[in-house]
This record gives structure tokens, sequence and C-alpha cells, in this order.
């Protein structure tokens, strides 16, 4: 596709090139080769680079099939996290087994970096539970629909996780992702707050894609997002959202502040949102093609792909595995969405009280008649009269 050069430039790109913005952390360029931005870096591991790239190929293969079954009715609603695939993986992948997540409600690739499997994100946006896994399996909370809430629970837990720490030993950290609307939320600045008067050991990680649904960055804040930090009294910084090695080694270091009791970091990863806010959402109403065609090229996914081939450490069996497995991925996805039971309508009432409560239980009898004021369905469905 032939891109035009005066294509409208990203927020916080004026020129509209492929350079992030000069005060983000790379080490990756968009046409795959590395680039030293020192003390950030990640040495170059094959295998590492390799597990990188799966990762997230199979992230995105599995967004796409869940954004597919929306589409078809088998959800009822789906937040894809196309384009911002490398800031999730990389993240995540610089998580140890005993720190603690905060997710919002588009954290797939973080998920899928904590073994949870990616069939149980689907049971809430289908409607058939209120989560689908165990946080205490994994150390990744359920998904958190009300804007910026996650950032408070975060900093609470990331407190109690240094008042816990053993003796002589430091505390695990804890990580908060959200989006960069959720910054304009005042439970963000409150986290951010608690934070930074009892130096928790958490990392709070901003998903900046440009657009916080229909509003712009440029409507949000005047300044950096990263730079509200300096406010609180803790560090923020920049890393090239797009860039997997990046947002890996940034990452590192502010999870290692934060086991070292040097206090909390902001972390904004500077990327895009390609596909729509949610399947509810039109982007086509509030932004250009040119837009979304400047940031395509940008991809982080044909990013690494590029440095593998540029550096012959991977080869045609490689890329016809991961294929192979995002595609079987996706069946198993499908598969197993379709065969969800539906959940027992009184079991909304269950656990609304530890013991049993006679407004309750009142509520659940005339639910009961309600429901069995319906005719059954016999799955006779003759057509009546022309």
């Amino acid at each position: 596709m032939t891109v035009d050069s005066t294509a409208t430039a990203p927020r916080g790109t004026p020129d509209g090139t492929d350079a992030p913005p000069e005060d983000a952390v790379q080490l990756l360029t968009p046409e795959g080769e590395r680039r030293p931005h020192p003390p950030y870096t990640v040495d170059a591991d094959p295998e590492l680079l390799r597990g990188l790239y799966r990762d997230m190929v199979l992230t995105r293969r599995f967004d796409a099939e869940a954004t597919t079954l929306q589409r078809q009715g088998e959800l009822g609603l789906w937040a894809s996290l196309l384009g911002q695939e490398a800031a999730q993986i990389g993240s995540g992948r610089a998580l140890r087994e005993d720190d603690y997540v905060f997710p919002t409600y588009r954290e797939h690739g973080v998920a899928w970096c904590r073994g949870v499997d990616p069939t149980k994100l689907l049971g809430m946006f289908r409607g058939v539970n209120h989560g689908g896994w165990d946080p205490g399996e994994n150390n990744f909370h359920l998904y958190t629909i009300v804007i910026g809430s996650q950032a408070l629970h975060a900093a609470g837990y990331a407190m109690g996780a240094a008042m816990d720490a053993p003796t002589g030993g430091g505390p695990s950290a804890v990580i908060a992702y959200f989006g960069d609307g959720a910054t304009s939320q005042g439970d963000v600045a409150e986290a951010f707050t608690f934070a930074a008067v009892h130096q928790a050991p958490v990392v709070f990680f901003c998903q900046n894609n440009q657009w916080a649904i229909s509003e712009p960055t440029t409507l949000q804040s005047r300044a950096p997002l990263y730079r509200r930090s300096s406010g609180y009294g803790f560090p923020g910084i920049r890393v090239d959202g797009n860039d997997v090695l990046a947002c890996l080694a940034v990452t590192r270091d502010a999870l290692r502040r934060a086991r070292a009791g040097e206090g909390p970091t902001l972390v904004e990863a500077f990327t895009y949102r390609m596909g729509a806010h949610t399947t509810s959402d039109d982007p086509s109403r509030y932004r250009s093609e040119e837009e979304r065609e400047t940031w395509r090229r940008r991809d982080p996914v044909l990013r690494l792909r590029r440095h593998l081939e540029r550096e012959g450490l991977a080869d045609e069996d490689f890329w016809s595995s991961v294929d192979a497995e995002s595609e079987e991925l996706a069946r198993r996805v499908r598969g197993t969405v379709r065969e969800m039971p539906d959940p027992d309508p009184t079991a909304i009432f269950d656990h609304v009280y530890a013991e049993d409560h006679s407004q309750v239980a009142r509520e659940r009898a005339e639910f009961d008649a309600y429901q069995a004021s319906f005719a059954p369905d016999t799955g006779n469905h003759a057509e009546g009269p022309p």
C-alpha cells in the first residue's frame, strides 16, 4: 500500500514520521534495527526474542477470534488489544511469578503471560460468569470495568505487600494497568498519592493508545502523561509502546525499583489502538484513516519479525509453527466458547449475603415465579397459518 507522507501525525509525533517521541525509550526501530538507549538493555537471546514474537502472534490471533465471535453474536462485547501487543507482552514478561497484576479489561496479552487460559477471559463477555478465573492462581486480578479503580486496589495491595515482606527480603512488586483516559480519573490521582507517600512497591503502567474512546490525548492533558508523576514525588518514563524490547527493559527496571524499596514508577507506553475501543464503537467517526495508516507502519509484531529475519534468528519452520499454533488456539477458543453452559438465572441470589436473608429469599421466590410464568420451550416451532 502506498502511504501518503503528509498523513496526519499521531498525537505527540507532529512530524508524522515513524520515530517515537524524542523522550521515549526505544531499543528496536520499526525497521527491526537494534538501537542503544542506556541504561535500558535486553540481551539478544534468540530464544527470548522468538518467545516474545510467539507471544504477540498468539495473543493477536486470540484477540481477532474473540472479535469475530462477538460479531457473530457469540459474545456480548469485546475490547480488542490490536496494536498494543508489545506493551502488554513486554511488560508481562518482565514480571516475576510472585508479582501481582491489576488489569483493566483489555490486558489479554498480560493474562497470557501470567498463564491464564485465554478461554477463561471470554466468560464475562459471553455473560456466563463474573470473571472466569481464580486471581490467586496466577496473581492476575479479575478484569476491572470501572475506569481507574484498579489503580487504588493496586496501591493498597502494594502497601500491604511491603508490610508483609519477610525481614531481610524485599517485597513482591505490584503492577496496575490503565489507559490514557483513566489518568483523568480521581481514583488514579488518589492512588498516586497513597503510593508515593508510602513508597509502595507498585508500577503504574499506562497504555497511552491515544484515544479514550473518542477523546484524543490532546484534549485530556496539556503535558505528556508520564510527567504527571513528578508532582507526586516519584519518577515517570515514556517508552515506545510498539517496541516489545523497550517495554520489557523499562518495566523490568521499574519493578526492580519497587522491590528495592525505591517506591512507585509511572510508565507511559506510547502506543495506538488500531481497532475500536470496544466492538460497540465506530472509530471511523472520530479519527482518520491516515492517522491509522501512520501507526500501521509501526506494527509491533512486524517490527520484531523484521529483526529476527535481519539477524537470521528464525527460519521458515519457526514462522510456520507459530502460525499453525495460532490457528489451533483460535479453533480451541471458538469451540470452547460455543460449549459454555448458560448459568442458572437464580445464581445472582447465591452470594448476596453470607447467610440466609429473608429479603433475598423473597426476591428469589418472586423471580422463580416470574421464570415459571413462561411456557416451556418444547423445540416445536411449527409455522403458523399463511
